[in-house]
């Protein structure tokens, strides 16, 4: 395992330099888009907010790809709404500070197939990107149908059966089927549904962005990964609803995905890989990442049988709390787990996981739980500090297995839960219990010896403070 890290050490960070090296901070990204320079406004564009620009935003996209690639400039103090827009190849929208992109709320501003739903959608694109210092807004608050401080209930705009319930809104950004995306120094705010949405892309960087959306709405993901490889995500802030950094794999695996240099807040799970895993998960590498205040800290929810291998999880602090049940998570501060979805589907493998220098104060124990179809294997945690502090009145003794699986089950609360494994190496670690609410948290490990094995402790501490 110490030859893996320091693999994954050298190849991520190696590769994450490299590519870095050839796009550099944002200040002098501006500078080194070339090409064509164009205005919205030079196409017709008001920017009053509440008249639709889309015409105009468009024919500026048109004519800066049609001039071989450039910068669509969308100058301060306007406030450009519209319907979905198409990026081209080459294309960057620059939005700049004290502007921003308004996306459109009625039905009729979006394509017909649902999976084309986005305000800025690029499809088969090379080059594009989105910089600027200003924001792509999803107006999020108006699909709220009811607001409920424990989740709030949505629109729906489900009326061909295209998609499910009130998940039936719009993206904010998606890029599909392109590569060598560049996304940089710019807010995505008040997503309606997803945020930022990767398909079937290759080569991206994400660097120095800021999501913002409502945390009491569903669905709000940060950042999708779905089906994309080769991706870089650096330097950004994230305060959302719904899963923050979430890979998902639906037509294809997803490999090599560096995320360093963030900050999380999220009502659901930092970083999550799932719960569509239909494909395998492989060569991925956390490291330097705040998280905050989250229902969950690090999660894999593996329910359709795919393979997750090689990650690490590096230099990553962690708090966690309660919400509430309608969210799933119990306040872990790490969530592993592979079972089948339901009964048609299968149980996939989670194998050399490595968490190294993690601290995190939550609500609830580390959740380890493979299947007996799909078994963790080999999982180290080297240099972990683990607090546990009851911080709300939210009831224990619940493991949450959803989606599928088992769903919620009674169970007794361990500082770490195991079922599954075969491999576990915990060296360095130690568990600390706040005194003054410690009652149902005097066994550290709770596990079924008939499903676990191949363990080693070394430097191992648990403790009442």
């Amino acid at each position: 395992m110490a030859a893996l890290l320091l693999f994954f050490l050298a190849l991520h960070f190696s590769r994450s330099i490299s590519t870095l090296a050839q796009f550099p901070p944002a200040i002098e990204l501006r500078g080194s888009v070339g090409g064509a320079v164009v205005s919205v406004t030079d196409y017709g564009a008001v920017g009053d907010g509440w008249r639709y620009d889309t015409r105009a935003i468009q024919a500026a996209i048109d004519a800066c790809g049609a001039a071989g690639g450039g910068r669509v400039r969308f100058p301060a103090g306007g406030h450009y709404l519209t319907a979905t827009v198409a990026l081209r190849s080459g294309v960057v929208l620059e939005v700049e500070k004290g502007a921003r992109i308004l996306g459109g709320t009625r039905e009729a501003d979006y394509p017909a197939e649902a999976a084309r739903w986005y305000v800025v959608l690029a499809e088969n694109a090379t080059g594009a990107g989105i910089t600027g210092g200003g924001e792509i807004n999803g107006q999020g608050e108006a699909f709220v149908v009811r607001r409920d401080p424990r989740k709030n209930v949505m629109v729906s705009w489900n009326r061909t059966g295209a998609c499910l319930g009130d998940e039936c809104r719009p993206r904010l950004v998606g890029f599909i089927d392109s590569k060598d995306v560049r996304i940089w120094d710019i807010n995505l705010n008040q997503p309606a549904y997803w945020c930022l949405h990767l398909v079937r892309c290759d080569n991206t960087l994400i660097h120095d962005i800021s999501i913002y959306g409502d945390f009491n709405s569903p669905n709000n993901d940060g950042i999708d990964i779905e089906d994309s490889n080769n991706t870089v995500i650096t330097r950004c802030h994230i305060d959302t609803g719904d899963d923050a950094i979430c890979p998902k794999s639906s037509t294809g695996p997803v490999y090599n995905l560096t995320a360093t240099d963030c900050w999380i807040r999220t009502k659901s799970s930092a970083i999550k890989l799932g719960s569509a895993s239909w494909f395998d998960f492989r060569r991925f590498f956390f490291s330097n990442i705040n998280i905050v205040d989250s229902h969950r800290g690090l999660a894999m929810q593996i329910r359709d049988g795919a393979n997750v291998n090689d990650i690490v999880f590096s230099n990553i602090k962690i708090s966690t709390r309660y919400y509430d049940p309608s969210w799933w998570g119990r306040a872990e501060p790490i969530y592993i787990t592979t079972c089948p979805r339901n009964s048609t589907s299968k149980a996939g493998s989670i194998s050399n996981i490595l968490f190294v220098n993690i601290s995190a104060t939550s609500e609830n124990g580390v959740f380890l739980a493979g299947s007996g179809g799909g078994l963790l294997r080999n999982l180290r945690f080297k240099n972990v500090e683990l607090t546990y502090r009851r911080t709300t009145r939210y009831p224990g003794g619940l493991y949450d297995y959803r989606p599928g699986c088992q769903g919620l089950v009674h169970h007794i609360m361990g500082g770490v839960m195991m079922e599954y494994i075969s491999g576990l190496e915990m060296e360095n670690v130690k568990m600390r219990w706040s005194k003054s609410n410690s009652k149902g948290w005097n066994n550290p490990l709770e596990f079924r010896p008939s499903t676990v094995n191949k363990l080693s402790f070394q430097g191992w501490l648990s403790d009442v403070h």
